[in-house]
């Protein structure tokens, strides 16, 4: 009996899942279906590849090893369905996008209504999510492009800067925080803030300013949604910290800026070093510096 490409999905489904019950419902198999085909895989590579004894199912040494490039095969299939079905022309086409939550909401709508505008054969597929998932799911071939921060990134990530993203005190235009110029950092200790969640890099960037400060905010909401910051921070008298982007686009929120300014960080397009390229990922890269320069 020959290998076929469903062995691979099947060993790596029980291995994802740890149980042969949970991996035949994943795949709409019959569990005994299922164990059929991994031991034909087993007895044609004439290694045991699972270890059933406990009451988790797991992989083996040998198993290990398989299943390391069973992964990476199954990826460079689906890299290469890609290609074959790549348009050079970008009549059609499909780009999987991740970025992380800061850009849903100044950065997404100009750069999939300027797709949608020269390339309308192309379908976008987008998705938002935390950067440590995103560099994950490039090295997965789950996603195409990211857009997320520069620093530090797990090996085979390639980051091309875009611009630098300022952050701010924002409050409601109707409660301006301050009427000077800047505010000093000290003052931000006496005021209320909405911040979000810890989860998210914003957070940890306002809070390493916060800590070279000394300061403690009185930190009396936290969301894991800047939209909900945004109708929080309009309805009371309460202060966050945004991009500078996001309070620009809302007439009715007030920036205010920090004395000393918290430090900019610089916005980044993420891809796989080794991803295949389609037509799509390169229209959308060109257009994404466009717009980036466009808007400033």
């Amino acid at each position: 009996m020959a290998l076929e490409l469903r062995h691979l999905r099947y060993l790596l489904a029980v291995a994802e899942n740890g149980t042969f019950t949970r991996a035949a419902e994943e795949l709409h198999l019959s569990q005994p279906t299922l164990s059929q085909q991994i031991k034909q895989l087993e007895r044609m590579l004439g290694a045991q590849l699972l270890d059933r004894t406990g009451r988790t199912v797991r992989l083996t040494d040998a198993g290990e090893a398989y299943v390391h490039h069973a992964r990476r095969a199954l990826r460079d299939l689906a890299a290469a369905e890609r290609a074959v079905h790549d348009v050079r022309d970008l009549t059609r086409g499909h780009l999987r996008l991740a970025v992380t939550p800061t850009f849903t909401v100044y950065l997404t709508g100009p750069l999939a209504a300027e797709l949608h505008s020269r390339h309308p054969g192309i379908t976008l597929t987008l998705r938002e999510m935390t950067q440590d998932r995103i560099e994950a799911g490039l090295l997965a071939d789950e996603i195409d492009l990211g857009i997320a921060f520069a620093g530090t990134h797990l090996p085979g990530i390639t980051a091309t800067e875009l611009f630098t993203e300022a952050l701010t005190l924002v409050t409601s235009a109707r409660h301006p925080a301050d009427d000077r110029r800047a505010l000093p950092v000290e003052e931000l200790a006496r005021m209320q803030l909405a911040l979000l969640t810890g989860d998210f890099a914003t957070r940890t960037h306002i809070d390493d300013y916060f800590a070279r400060h000394g300061i403690s905010p009185r930190t009396a909401v936290e969301a894991n949604s800047i939209q909900a910051l945004i109708a929080i921070v309009r309805r009371t008298t309460l202060a966050t910290v945004l991009p500078d982007a996001i309070a620009q686009d809302h007439p009715h929120l007030t920036r205010t800026p920090l004395d000393p300014p918290l430090p900019v960080r610089s916005v980044a397009l993420l891809t796989r070093a080794d991803a295949y390229r389609s037509a799509a990922a390169r229209a959308f890269t060109d257009l994404t510096h466009d717009v980036v320069r466009a808007c400033g």
